[in-house]
């Protein structure tokens, strides 16, 4: 159906309205008591749908739209022209986001994908939103059981779309997981809605509509591939509460972690490979977790080698810890930071560095200058002082305030133990 996605006929949502019962219940379960919620527009079905049900359950909310422009298509100007009259009819303040790509190389789906969750998150981030909606639904889910079985995916994969997440620095909410596709056009149908239909669902050139073709033509029901995909949820939560006792008597220092190494080596490799997941994100940052080969490969050399690096992090087992920090060479390459007006700087994403002066700037420290800084009554090793961050005026070292501290800098560790945590149970 591809007429323009206004408004109802009607605002008011009848009381014997399945849909919008079972939507708002689970919105109530989700948002809690969010005040702020963003919508990821697209103008098709399933995101007009979920823009609609908000708008009848949001009342005494802030609710927002945005619609990502990739630029992939020459309708999609048209397109998010056409959501944005569609959520203002509702009174829904909205966006449209331009992507400005950076290359033709690589995946570009993938790279598409990433891209809107930057560009949304931004987006939410600067309206202080609490979290944004999005409009999966339970063909999706389906979906993404069968894309991640093919891909030889693991206990988390299989587990398919968590309802909720944080990624990108915002959390992300998916409402709509227990209905289909046909019970949402349905609903829009009855109530006169409109949406648009992007005929790239159609391209078989893409893993996502080659896999959709394929469950209608086998006749696989979604819903209990989708119920497959909640009891491995059930198994990777287990899995999570596992690796957690695992991880008790860890430490947090300085933007990294000391996991306790004796209990590390002693739990199964799946505990093991979790743990170490999570601690690599943890020190780099890193939004996405790397390949499962290159982290087993890793768990392997472990036991032969005196550390391994991997993503950016240095793991090295000494006396009773295993201890995870920054790579001297990632940290080089993090791009310089400067200060904001109140003399606050953020670094390579692990550090908050306060009382910088016009002109000054923060780095990594780097190996050159460790024997003149008595790095080793820091406590820390020596890679690990490398990549701490030093304060230059130009090619000047003014301070290293990690290694020498001086009352005039402040700096603090931007994760902890309860980041870490979370990221063990990061979906």
């Amino acid at each position: 159906m591809a007429s323009d996605p206004g408004p109802s006929r009607t605002d008011d949502t009848p009381p014997n309205d399945p849909v919008a019962r079972s939507i708002g219940h689970v919105l109530t379960r989700l948002a809690g008591d969010m005040s702020r919620l963003g919508i990821a527009l697209s103008g098709g079905g399933d995101s007009v749908a979920l823009m609609h049900l908000v708008h009848g359950w949001g009342q005494g909310r802030v609710l927002m739209a945005a619609t990502v422009d990739h630029g992939l298509r020459p309708e999609a100007a048209d397109e998010a022209r056409q959501a944005h009259r569609a959520a203002t009819a509702l009174g829904i303040p909205h966006a449209t986001l331009l992507w400005q790509r950076d290359s033709e190389a690589g995946n570009m789906m993938a790279a598409a994908r990433d891209a809107r969750l930057r560009l949304l998150a931004g987006w939410a981030q600067r309206n202080n939103l609490d979290a944004v909606l999005l409009g999966h639904t339970l063909d999706d889910q389906a979906e993404t059981l069968l894309m991640r079985l093919a891909r030889g995916s693991g206990v988390d994969g299989l587990a398919g779309m968590a309802e909720t997440r944080s990624a990108f620095g915002m959390r992300w909410l998916r409402p709509m997981l227990g209905l289909s596709r046909a019970e949402l056009r349905d609903w829009l149908t009855g109530r006169g809605v409109g949406w648009i239909d992007d005929p790239s669902n159609e391209n078989e050139d893409y893993d996502r509509v080659r896999i959709r073709k394929a469950l209608a033509l086998l006749d696989l029901p979604a819903r209990q591939l989708a119920q497959t995909g909640a009891n491995m949820a059930m198994a990777r939560d287990a899995l999570q509460d596992f690796a957690i006792q695992v991880a008790d008597g860890t430490e947090a220092r300085n933007a990294g972690l000391k996991l306790p190494l004796t209990a590390f080596r002693r739990a199964p490799l799946e505990i093991r490979r979790r743990l170490l997941v999570a601690g690599l994100r943890f020190v780099s940052g890193a939004d996405y977790p790397p390949r499962r080969e290159a982290v087993l490969h890793a768990l392997g050399a472990l036991a032969r080698a005196p550390r391994v690096t991997l993503d950016g992090v240095i793991a090295e087992p000494r006396a009773d810890w295993l201890h995870l920090y920054r790579e001297p060479a990632a940290a080089l390459r993090a791009a310089p930071a400067m200060a904001d007006a109140d003399g606050v700087a953020l670094w390579d994403g692990r550090w908050q560095i306060s009382g910088l002066a016009s002109g000054q700037q923060v780095r990594a420290l780097g190996h050159d200058l460790l024997p003149e800084l008595n790095w080793r009554a820091s406590g820390l090793l020596r890679d690990e002082a490398a990549a701490t961050p030093g304060i230059w005026q130009g090619d000047d070292l003014i301070a290293a305030p990690l290694l020498k501290p001086q009352p005039e800098y402040a700096v603090r560790s931007l994760r902890g133990l309860p980041e870490f945590r979370a990221l063990l149970y990061t979906h």
